[in-house]
């Protein structure tokens, strides 16, 4: 580790400190329909969606319908999605004629980019038309990322009201957070991107010829080696730049490139990589101070934002510190391999970036969930990589997914304060509402949910031929590459162990469906318990009442989550990367 690392990493937290009031305010006051800078330009623009979708903006929905509302939406969104992947070879905006995607891989791209996982088991540059690429694949990052948004607001309204049956219109929450929140930020960044040298066209593919052609051996199915020389190398073209914007602004993470961002082409300077990274986490961030400002305690949203910031920074300190140290078993082999460790583990890392912003970024990434790589986390030392593990299985809660960071929070909120009631006695209270057994019990529901999908389908592929078939390491090492990929499509994370084949029709189903539970399946109580506190009174706090306004709920909130995560992911944990590490320490790797 170094001081300019560090010095990274600190400039990093302190520009989104430094943001997250101004995010929080806007944000705040859009889905409040209050007065911005932007009503000129949208209002009108609104007022005409509305009229010809036949949305009465002045109807409010309870959660039911709300939830019914929100469904519908995807459903339909999801089926255009897989058509469009089966029919793009028809499509226009297809210069290098690509063909229709397999069924099963079609399904599992239109629920992952659905539930804002953009999970990849295809490489975006050989598999997906122009067309695809814009009018499904970055039309639903748009899509995704709103509803995730607006059901946060939902919740934060049923935690401000009282004695309401209401928490808003699904029509006009996603209206407000397309045109104010993400196409304008999108449509600046987009053009930021592209003055650093990302591609924005419609060209064909380039072909270049190799200064030095290369020779290449391949095996087929039958056993023989073929050899030929590589003279050309295809360079990819394509409208990048404008889904680079919401890609990482939607916490998405799904990109054009199989490189993801440490492509030149996605992520071209360390400029690009800074506003990457500030870009994922910036709504996020934002929206603790929208809860504090729309509940009437900025000082509760900034404890929760203070837990968020602690659990990051611990994800940074063990990831920079383990890919710092590097790997113990290259040092003293010879003095070139030594001195080259000596610097850290550079394997799977760009040289533009560097171990300090590589083990950043992938902190960042998945305690969001986004998804994006700018480094591969499957070549990270077991340390390094059980941190963006631990960080989707803690429920993407650190700042976490546009919205899903917030209302997962509110979940672990509710637990820390019933478990403070028990220690006192009282009836837990949280904000003047009380916390009764129906929203404890949608929150565990919530939880168990997010639990049962990992574990279930880890177990269940590790044990068939059908699921170890597809790792590419033994040991402890495939098992965790299994696990990772069901955490991070439960958790609608999107990044990726590379070393698991995922792209078998027994992966494509399962992972999908693993996505589908832990997005829409755990945002029902999430809504139930947003219905529940709306229709509360407000109770005056007295004697007994834990304040969720000091550093001592910051603390206990924090202590909730590890142990919730800790006692249910610690014996996968253990056969998996920790047993890794220690078999590393002893002579072993895999």
């Amino acid at each position: 580790m170094t001081a300019n690392g560090w010095l990274q990493i600190g400039i990093y937290l302190l520009v989104l400190l430094a943001i997250t009031k101004p995010m929080g305010v806007f944000m705040a006051r859009v889905f409040a329909g209050e007065k911005t800078f932007l009503d000129p330009v949208l209002r009108p623009v609104e007022r005409l969606l509305y009229r010809l979708c036949g949305v009465d903006d002045t109807r409010e929905m309870d959660w039911k319908e709300y939830t019914i509302a929100m469904l519908l939406f995807s459903s339909v969104g999801m089926l255009t999605l897989y058509l469009i992947e089966r029919v793009q070879q028809l499509l226009p905006w297809n210069p290098q004629h690509f063909v229709k995607v397999p069924t099963d891989l079609a399904f599992n791209t239109a629920a992952s980019f659905l539930t804002n996982t953009n999970w990849q088991n295809y490489s975006g540059e050989s598999t997906m038309s122009y067309f695809t690429q814009i009018a499904g694949l970055a039309y639903h990052n748009f899509a995704s990322a709103a509803v995730g948004i607006v059901i946060a607001i939902a919740v934060v309204r049923g935690i401000a009201r009282r004695e309401s049956k209401t928490i808003g219109n699904f029509w006009v929450d996603m209206t407000r957070c397309f045109l104010w929140v993400l196409l304008p930020v999108s449509l600046v960044v987009a053009m930021i991107f592209v003055s650093q040298g990302m591609i924005q066209n419609l060209k064909p593919y380039d072909t270049a010829k190799l200064l030095n052609p290369q020779t290449v051996q391949t095996t087929g199915a039958d056993g023989k080696t073929t050899t030929q020389t590589v003279t050309d190398q295809v360079i990819a073209q394509g409208p990048f730049a404008s889904q680079e914007a919401i890609k990482e602004f939607g916490t998405n993470g799904g990109g054009p490139f199989n490189a993801n961002s440490a492509h030149p082409f996605e992520n071209p300077t360390p400029f690009t990589n800074f506003l990457q990274m500030l870009l994922i986490f910036a709504i996020p961030a934002g929206l603790t101070y929208t809860l504090g400002r729309m509940t009437g305690s900025p000082k509760h949203g900034w404890a929760v934002w203070g837990c968020m910031a602690i659990l990051f920074m611990a994800g940074v300190l063990i990831a920079y510190n383990a890919e710092a140290k590097g790997n113990p078993l290259l040092h003293g082999i010879d003095q070139k391999v030594s001195a080259t460790q000596s610097g850290g583990n550079m394997e799977g890392k760009e040289v533009r970036f560097g171990i300090a912003n590589s083990a950043l970024f992938a902190t960042i990434t998945t305690d969001a969930s986004c998804g994006c790589i700018n480094s591969q986390h499957d070549s990270f030392t077991p340390i390094g990589g059980m941190v963006p593990l631990i960080n989707i299985m803690l429920g993407e809660v650190v700042f976490g997914g546009v919205g899903a960071g917030l209302y997962g929070i509110i979940v672990f909120v509710i637990l820390a304060v019933f478990i403070a009631g028990l220690m006192v006695g009282r009836t837990p209270e949280y904000l003047g509402k009380k916390i009764e057994a129906y929203d404890v019990k949608m929150a565990m529901l919530s939880v168990l949910i997010f639990c049962l999908s990992i574990l279930v389908f880890t177990g269940i592929s590790v044990v068939n031929k059908f699921g170890t078939s597809s790792i590419a390491n033994p040991g402890p090492h495939g098992l965790t590459e299994i696990l990772y990929a069901y955490t991070s499509n439960t958790g609608n994370n999107g990044s990726a162990f590379g070393g698991l084949n995922g792209n078998t029709l027994w992966f494509n189903v399962s992972l999908a469906f693993a996505a589908l539970l832990g997005r829409f399946i755990q945002h029902i109580p999430i809504l139930a318990i947003a219905g529940n506190l709306a229709r509360k009174k407000l109770v005056p706090p007295s004697a007994g009442t834990f304040p969720v306004t000091t550093p001592l709920f910051t603390f206990l909130l924090t202590g909730v989550i590890l142990i919730v995560s800790a006692l249910t992911f610690f014996p996968a944990l253990s056969l998996g990367p920790i047993l890794e590490h220690l078999l590393m320490n002893a002579g072993k790797v895999f």
